[in-house]
């Protein structure tokens, strides 16, 4: 079961959840920006969250089907079609042998994802299939590139539907390593200012705007190189805020005024340019049970799945269906 691809945007990359246990050796974790999406995939096709998807930034792509092939499409809502005819976003999709999936720009957020039933077979390199450009481990998909999966498809169709992370809004932070280095006021100031996402924004990390006068930590010029992870929010020599990302850099000397929470880097990564964010500061234990809550909500996943229900004014071939089954005599 394979997708041939014809066309690609410059910025598609196979992402799982990523590599666990190598900052000690200068790797950073990599993986989806979007870890919620990698599990509403995994919801609509069955299957585990651990399995590898198409990470689309901005853009698609054209993919023919070599072999009858069911997929999944999560994260940011992207105009996609089969054959030319219009497909429902977050749901998932069956594509016969031949037919070829049309999948344009984002219309809200930043990364969607191409699910496969099985997942993406793409290469293990310590534990894990996540490309990391940055690292130069894997690269880039591109055009003649197949991507194969690991299962024959199945028949089912079936709509989630996503929470809200595509337009901004309050991220929830603990305090960081140099938390304690910023003054009570520049802290308040922190977490009373609406941040405008700006356009300089990759897998590393986005930068943040707002009016007003920069935020500095006291002697911040001395601090030295430390360990630093995605959600980790450091504060550059003019004063604005960046969040890094899954392919940040594993040390690093700026100053980090606060961490966003794990369920919430889905929604740093979603914001979209122009979009605006506000930080809420958590205590550890509030955080604590904040990412419980998150995990269970993302146990409870494949039980919010539900049938897709199709127009039949949008089937092309509506006479090929067998619309009614079953049909007995009333007077047997």
């Amino acid at each position: 079961m394979t997708l041939m691809v014809h066309r690609i945007g410059p910025s598609c990359t196979v992402q799982d959840q990523g590599r666990i246990g190598y900052l000690d050796q200068g790797l950073s974790r990599s993986g989806a920006a979007d870890i919620l999406a990698l599990h509403e995939g995994a919801a609509l096709l069955g299957q585990s969250p651990d399995l590898a998807a198409l990470e689309m930034a901005g853009m698609g792509g054209t993919f023919e089907a070599t072999e009858r092939t069911r997929i999944a499409l999560t994260g940011a809502s992207m105009q996609a079609s089969i054959d030319g005819s219009p497909i429902v976003w977050n749901a998932s999709h069956v594509l016969e042998q031949g037919q070829t999936l049309t999948i344009g720009a984002t219309l809200h957020g930043n990364y969607g994802y191409l699910h496969l039933e099985g997942g993406i077979e793409a290469e293990l390199f310590l534990g894990s299939r996540a490309t990391h450009l940055t690292a130069k481990i894997g690269r880039a998909v591109a055009v003649g590139d197949v991507l194969p999966a690991g299962k024959t498809a199945g028949d089912g169709r079936m709509k989630l539907s996503p929470s809200g992370r595509f337009n901004g809004g309050t991220l929830r932070v603990v305090a960081s390593f140099q938390t304690a280095l910023f003054d009570d006021e520049t802290l308040d100031r922190f977490a009373q200012t609406e941040f405008t996402r700006g356009a300089r924004a990759n897998r590393m990390g986005v930068q943040l705007e707002s009016d007003g006068p920069g935020f500095a930590a006291k002697d911040q010029l001395n601090i030295l190189s430390e360990v630093i992870t995605p959600g980790d929010i450091q504060m550059t020599g003019t004063g604005n805020p960046f969040i890094l990302l899954p392919e940040c850099q594993t040390t690093g000397g700026y100053p980090r005024i606060a961490t966003v929470l794990p369920c919430d880097m889905p929604k740093a990564a979603q914001t979209p340019a122009g979009g605006t964010v506000r930080f809420e500061f958590v205590t550890l234990e509030q955080a604590v049970e904040i990412d419980a809550a998150f995990r269970a909500d993302l146990a409870r996943l494949p039980g919010r799945v539900e049938p897709l229900v199709r127009n039949p004014h949008d089937i092309p071939d509506l006479l090929s269906y067998q619309l009614i089954g079953g049909v007995i005599s009333a007077t047997d």
